[in-house]
C-alpha cells in the first residue's frame, strides 16, 4: 500500500498526534543543534563552550530561550507595529509547514493504526517546499521593513535577493531529480532510490542543492542578512524578547527543513545505509525514524563546520557565485542529464552513452582549461601594470651627508 493510500485513512486524531509530533521533535531538534553548534564550534576553536547549565551544558538553550522570554519587549517608534509584530510568526510558521510532506519513516504502528509519519503525501510535494520556503522569506523582508530603521531594511533587502538568486539554483538543481524519479511526491522520490541514492548517480545536482540550502538559510559563509561588521545585525536589529527568539526559531528549524528535503531527494529518505536494510523492520519500523534523523544531522553537522571554518563572502561575490556559476552549471547539468535519460528509456547502445559522457567529460575539461589559462592571464597583466614605476614626481635622493647639510 503506499504513502498516499495510508495518509488517506487516518483518522483525525492520528493526524493531530502525527502533527504535535513533528511539531515537538522540531522544538527538541533545535534546542539540541543550539547547543550542538556551541559545542563543536567550541571544540574547533580549542574552548569550552556551554558546560556550567545542566549535564555537559545540556540546558544552556532551554535557558537561552527562557531568558529572552522575560526580557523587555520593545517596539520602536517609527516601527508599523502589526507588521512588526507578524513577521517573525509568518517566518515561523512557514518553517514548521514544510515538514507537512516529509516522510520520516516507513510504515509504523502508530497507536494501533498503520500508517507513515508523513502528514500528507501530495503529488507536488516537493514544489510545496519551495513554496512554503519563498513564503518564510516575507517574515525577514517585513521585518527589516516594518521595523523603521535602515540597517534592518538592507538586511531584509539582501535576504530576499539572496533568497531569489539562490533558490533558482536550488530549483533547477531538482530537476535532474524529477527526471529520474518521475515524479514530485517525496513518498515516491524516496521509493525510487531503492537501489541508488540520487546523491550518488546525481552527484552534481546534490553539491548544488547543498550549496544553495546553505544560501537559502542566510548561515555563515552565506549570512549576508545579518552581517553583524556590516548590518549590527541585519533584518532582526530591532527585534528583543519572544520575537527575537521565533527567529532564532525559525533559522534553526529551516536548516532541519532543507537537511530533511536534501535526505528525502538525495539520501534514500528513512532508509537504512547500504547493507544495513535489516534494520528497517527494528522496532516495528520505528528504527527507519533514526536512520532518517541520522542523515538529517550530518548536514547540520556539514552547517556548523562551514561556519566555524570559512569567513563571511563579499555580497558581490555571493551574488556572483549564485548567478554567474550555480545557474548555468545547472542548466548545463539538467542538459546531459535530460540526454542521458532519453537514451537509456530508448534502449541506445552502451558505446554511443560512454561517448557522449566522455565528450562532455572533454567539453568540461576544455572549459575549465580555458578559464584557468584566463585567470593566469589576468594575474600576469595585473603583476605588470603594478611592477611600472610611477608616474608622479619623486624627490631626488642626496648623494652624501654634505648635501643632506646643505640641503
Amino acid at each position: 500500500m503506499s504513502n498516499a493510500e495510508l495518509i488517506g485513512q487516518d483518522p483525525g486524531w492520528v493526524i493531530a498526534l502525527k502533527g504535535l509530533f513533528i511539531f515537538a521533535a522540531c522544538v527538541f531538534l533545535t534546542i539540541m543543534s543550539v547547543w550542538a553548534e556551541r559545542r563543536i564550534v567550541a571544540r574547533m576553536q580549542q574552548r569550552s563552550g556551554p558546560n556550567r547549565v545542566g549535564k555537559f551544558g545540556l540546558l544552556q538553550a532551554l535557558v537561552d530561550g527562557v531568558k529572552l522570554a522575560l526580557k523587555e519587549d520593545l517596539i520602536p517608534k517609527a516601527a508599523d507595529r502589526v507588521i512588526f509584530v507578524l513577521a517573525p510568526i509568518i517566518s515561523t510558521t512557514a518553517c514548521f509547514m514544510a515538514f507537512a510532506v516529509i516522510p520520516l519513516t516507513g510504515e509504523v504502528n502508530f497507536f494501533g493504526h498503520q500508517t507513515v509519519m508523513q502528514l500528507t503525501d501530495i503529488s507536488v510535494g516537493v514544489l510545496y517546499v519551495l513554496a512554503i520556503a519563498s513564503v518564510g522569506v516575507y517574515g525577514i523582508v517585513l521585518a527589516g521593513w516594518s521595523s523603521g530603521s535602515t540597517y534592518p531594511l538592507l538586511g531584509g533587502l539582501r535576504s530576499s535577493a539572496q533568497v531569489i538568486s539562490y533558490e533558482v539554483a536550488m530549483g533547477l538543481s531538482l530537476v535532474a531529480v524529477f527526471i529520474y524519479a518521475g515524479s514530485m511526491s517525496t513518498s515516491e522520490i524516496v521509493a525510487a532510490q531503492d537501489k541508488w541514492w540520487y546523491a550518488v548517480i546525481l552527484f552534481p545536482s546534490f553539491i548544488i542543492y547543498t550549496i544553495s540550502m546553505v544560501g537559502e538559510t542566510n548561515r555563515a559563509p552565506f549570512d549576508l542578512a545579518e552581517a553583524e561588521g556590516e548590518l549590527v545585525g541585519g533584518f532582526h536589529t530591532e527585534y528583543s524578547s519572544l520575537k527575537f527568539a521565533l527567529f532564532f526559531l525559525s533559522e534553526y528549524v529551516n536548516i532541519i527543513a532543507v537537511s530533511a528535503l536534501a535526505t528525502t531527494l538525495f539520501l534514500g529518505g528513512y532508509h537504512a545505509l547500504p547493507g544495513l536494510g535489516f534494520t528497517e523492520q527494528w522496532l516495528g519500523g520505528w528504527f527507519t525514524l533514526a536512520w532518517f534523523f541520522v542523515k538529517v544531522l550530518g548536514f547540520f553537522f556539514v552547517f556548523v563546520w562551514l561556519r566555524g571554518t570559512l569567513p563571511r563572502l563579499r555580497y558581490d561575490q555571493f551574488m556572483k557565485f549564485g548567478w554567474k556559476v550555480l545557474i548555468p552549471f545547472s542548466l548545463a547539468w539538467i542538459m546531459v542529464v535530460s540526454t542521458l535519460r532519453v537514451m537509456s528509456q530508448q534502449q541506445a547502445p552502451r558505446v554511443i552513452i560512454i561517448a557522449f559522457i566522455f565528450s562532455i567529460a572533454l567539453i568540461y575539461i576544455a572549459i575549465t582549461s580555458l578559464v584557468d589559462r584566463q585567470k593566469v592571464n589576468h594575474a600576469k597583466a595585473a603583476k605588470v601594470t603594478n611592477s611600472e614605476e610611477p608616474n608622479f614626481p619623486v624627490p631626488a635622493i642626496p648623494n652624501s651627508r654634505s648635501e643632506q647639510l646643505n640641503g
